[in-house]
């Protein structure tokens, strides 16, 4: 395993400990999705560089655009439960409640 390949596998393993160790707040649990996110960007634009295929050039492009999609509904979501609930503490929201 190279060194670019130990640094995203790292940064991935990374936000995922992230996410499911330090889940307080709903910022941090998005953050470490992000992370996850850009990791795998990073992988995936590294193996398609690496097989030389054109085929596969606009699955990162296509991916980045997934994260900033998931990114913006994440932060919508933020900003509806703050404005709800009044933090953004997980053990404060309730999936049941209406």
């Amino acid at each position: 395993m190279g060194a670019v390949q130990f640094t995203f596998s790292a940064a991935f393993i990374l936000g995922l400990s992230g996410l499911t160790f330090h889940r307080t707040h709903l910022l941090s649990a998005l953050l470490c999705l992000e992370g996850m996110m850009l990791s795998l960007f990073i992988g995936l634009s590294i193996w398609t560089l690496q097989l030389n295929a054109t085929s596969f050039s606009s699955a990162p492009l296509l991916l980045l655009a997934f994260s900033a999609c998931e990114a913006s509904a994440g932060l919508a979501l933020l900003v509806a439960t703050a404005r709800t609930h009044g933090s953004d503490h997980l053990k404060t929201l309730n999936l049941l409640r209406c």
